[in-house]
């Protein structure tokens, strides 16, 4: 009995065995096909002004892969493949290397970048290759506006929706305050001020004073003279790094004890340590590890936590993280289909859970519309920057921008 037992085993895997090799040109060979891995191309800066930007969108992307694919890193039995290339936070360079994981290593998506003059350079390419690009954190806007293209959707938020959450925080505080404007000389100040004149209009506030200094800039002097002697009510000021920034200047100079108050947006944790004395002064958050209160953000502190040392998320951890969810959910809706056309009509319009609550890409231009938080600085025992307090959450419909592209 027990060698007729083995037999019948041994016949049995036989046959399992002839079946599987004789599927070749059926279920066999769809399986095949459908091991065929998602290619995602990563291009950001992990050197230049803005690679702790690039290294945070990265960190966060990589949770956001494992969170959606619980995981598997897989998606419809097709595993998903990370390439990673580095713009130096370089125009000329980040479009050299987009070129690259699209003609050499025949990417499916594109995912960056985190300077929007880097951006700008390679929105085209996602056209001319019809492949699906996710921009994150570059926050021009222009890159949904009169540069975007029907491949181009944004996790990251733009330059209006910033300057909505300023002007509804400024104007509930102190309506028809005048306000001055400092930025760094580059798509991103320009656009952000610009952005920042339409909504502070709207809103019943008025700007006096515009200042732009060079992105190189390490003296900040000058243009603080010039908005002590305009003396605002308010000072909006757009800045982005942690490098050659104006903060312990601007305390130095005593802006707020001379009746002008700071508003800004809350940088990178890095950045954050540098601005000792904005203790009381208000602002606006795109994310801070402590404000959402949801299940996706408890995650990821946790996980960040357990990964990096008990180093919690930056800024732009949870905006990499929302664009892996995005291209897993929309993968989901297409069967691991990576058809641009079949990833558009699925995307948009597409609502999805992350970090921040709920994000939907708007249909008219693929623009996120999503949570932002009015802040104020205080001083907290055990860190050693001043930390965001809740003051509200500014819902995305408030800070829905205008629709600026020629669709």
């Amino acid at each position: 009995m027990k060698r007729r037992g083995i037999l019948a085993v041994i016949l049995v895997a036989l046959l399992m065995l002839s079946a599987g090799c004789a599927g070749g040109g059926g279920e066999g060979g769809e399986a095949s096909e459908a091991k065929e891995p998602i290619k995602i191309g990563i291009v950001t800066s992990l050197t230049g002004v803005l690679e702790s930007y690039g290294k945070m969108t990265i960190n966060g992307f990589e949770l956001g892969l494992d969170y959606a694919t619980n995981g598997t890193r897989e998606v419809a039995g097709r595993p998903i493949e990370i390439i990673v290339e580095d713009t130096t936070t370089k125009p000329d360079v980040a479009k050299q290397k987009a070129l690259k994981l699209l003609e050499e290593d025949k990417v499916d998506f594109l995912v960056g970048c985190a300077s929007s003059a880097d951006t700008l350079a390679v929105l085209p390419l996602a056209e001319e290759y019809q492949r699906i690009m996710i921009v994150e954190p570059a926050v021009a806007d222009s890159i949904t506006g009169a540069q975007w293209n029907k491949y181009i959707f944004r996790t990251g938020r733009n330059s209006s929706q910033d300057a909505l959450a300023v002007a509804a925080a400024i104007a509930s505080a102190k309506p028809g305050a005048t306000v001055a404007v400092l930025a760094q000389d580059y798509a991103f100040g320009r656009e952000g001020a610009a952005a920042f004149v339409k909504a502070g209009e709207k809103a019943g506030l008025k700007v006096i004073l515009q200042e732009f200094a060079p992105l190189n800039a390490t003296d900040f002097t000058a243009h603080v003279q010039r908005i002590l002697n305009a003396k605002p009510d308010y000072l909006f000021v757009i800045w982005a790094g942690s490098v050659n920034t104006p903060w312990k200047l601007m305390m130095d100079m005593k802006l707020p004890e001379r009746g002008i108050k700071i508003i800004t947006g809350t940088p990178d944790l890095a950045a954050m340590r540098a601005m000792w004395g904005m203790e009381g002064q208000e602002g606006y958050s795109v994310y801070y590890y402590g404000l959402p209160k949801n299940e996706v953000n408890d995650w990821l502190v946790e996980e960040h936590k357990r990964r990096f040392d008990g180093q919690p998320p930056d800024l732009f951890t949870a905006g990499g993280f929302a664009a892996a969810v995005a291209i897993v959910e929309a993968l989901e809706k297409t069967g691991g289909d990576t058809d641009a056309e079949k990833l558009i009509e699925v995307m948009e319009g597409m609502s999805f859970e992350t970090p921040k609550g709920t994000m939907t890409f708007r249909k008219e231009d693929h623009q996120a519309l999503q949570t932002l938080y009015h802040i104020r600085f205080e001083r907290k025992e055990g860190f050693d920057y001043p930390v965001p307090v809740l003051i509200r959450e500014i819902k995305p419909e408030e800070t829905a921008p205008p629709i600026m592209n020629q669709r």
